[in-house]
């Protein structure tokens, strides 16, 4: 049977990897994969078109080289990559200063196919939800409320299950033989995606003292510490470690935010928040549950679906979660955010 053109792109771009600004030629004679040179300028043109690699020069002249947003964007195979122990694996292992300061402003996160299924979704949220009256509407938003508290505790430990957690947000009622923590959890969930559907404008333009706020709604009545951390922060379950400097911390969080607020593409300023604020972890706890409420905050400002991450395994989350602190890569939690966002269209409205 004959190969796939992306059968061959791992053997393309290794070789580009070590023979930088090589022509076709040099490609077609250096992998000896038996192609012809039509196949291999075919497989050349999809890996420009995915960001893997940069075409340098026109014609006869060309070069290629690999991208900067190779690294970013490339598929891991999730499965393989946590074979391996947490000491076995070869990582970034520290903050990587680049990438919000200069790296991402130069990369487009979603290719054409995924920017075109994303656009389908979201006009068929706009239509959906235009057929709703205010109360319909507010009682999906409800639901999706209910589901984002419970889903997004979850990933954080929390014990309570969404049958509980509805009880809990819609009649009070704590679970039996679960702690006041757990339930205080669920409930600032609640108050903070209360807070920003009440003020959509809050977090435009984003800024460090409009994410502070809202993670101090989200850690109320628990034993976290409020504003950017002046400590360090160990992860559990890698070896990545996060800056440990306080004024360093802000200075990122305020180029994230410059970052954000100059992205017009509202897909990737809502990626962009759930993975950074993440990677920076600015605060002492509850850093993942924060850039959840932006992002969705984010896509709540601009009209766009909000998403409850209702469906996503815990464990593939933390996964997806941890490959972007070890490589700075991001396929799999952007795949994340596309099934999730596919799935609250479907589900809310």
């Amino acid at each position: 049977m004959a190969k796939r053109i992306s059968d061959n792109w791992d053997e393309i771009i290794d070789f580009i990897k070590t023979n930088p600004k090589c022509s076709s030629q040099e490609i077609l004679k250096g992998i000896a994969l038996g192609i012809s040179i039509a196949t291999l300028k075919r497989a050349l043109q999809n890996l420009i078109a995915s960001e893997y690699i940069l075409s340098i020069g026109k014609l006869k002249g060309t070069k290629y080289a690999i991208s900067p947003s190779y690294n970013i964007l490339r598929t891991i195979n999730i499965s393989k990559y946590f074979e391996k122990e947490i000491d076995e694996r070869v990582i970034q292992n520290g903050f990587n200063h680049e990438l919000i300061a200069s790296t991402l402003e130069n990369i487009s996160l979603f290719s054409t196919i995924e920017l075109v299924k994303l656009n389908e979704l979201q006009e068929k949220f706009k239509s959906n939800s235009s057929k709703l009256s205010k109360s319909e509407y507010k009682n999906e938003m409800e639901r999706l409320a209910i589901d984002l508290s419970w889903k997004s505790s979850q990933i954080e430990g929390n014990t309570y299950s969404l049958l509980e957690t509805e009880r809990l947000l819609k009649d009070k009622e704590t679970a039996s033989g679960k702690t006041q923590e757990e339930a205080n959890m669920i409930l600032n969930h609640k108050a903070a995606l209360d807070f920003i559907v009440t003020n959509p404008n809050y977090i435009k333009p984003l800024t460090v003292s409009t994410i502070e706020d809202i993670h101090s709604i989200l850690v109320q009545q628990l034993d976290i510490s409020r504003n950017i951390r002046t400590r360090r922060v160990g992860i559990s379950g890698t070896n990545y470690t996060p800056l440990d400097n306080e004024f360093q911390i802000k200075e990122a969080v305020e180029q994230m935010c410059e970052l954000i607020n100059k992205n017009n593409n509202v897909f990737e300023k809502a990626l962009l928040a759930l993975v950074l604020i993440s990677y920076i972890q600015p605060f002492s706890d509850g850093n993942k549950r924060t850039a959840r409420i932006i992002s969705n905050a984010i896509l709540i400002n601009n009209h766009y679906c909000p998403i409850s991450f209702r469906t996503i395994d815990s464990i593939d989350y933390k996964k997806a979660m941890l490959v972007f602190y070890e490589q700075t890569n991001i396929n799999a939690f952007k795949n994340v955010f596309i099934d999730q966002f596919e799935f609250a269209v479907n589900t809310y409205f």
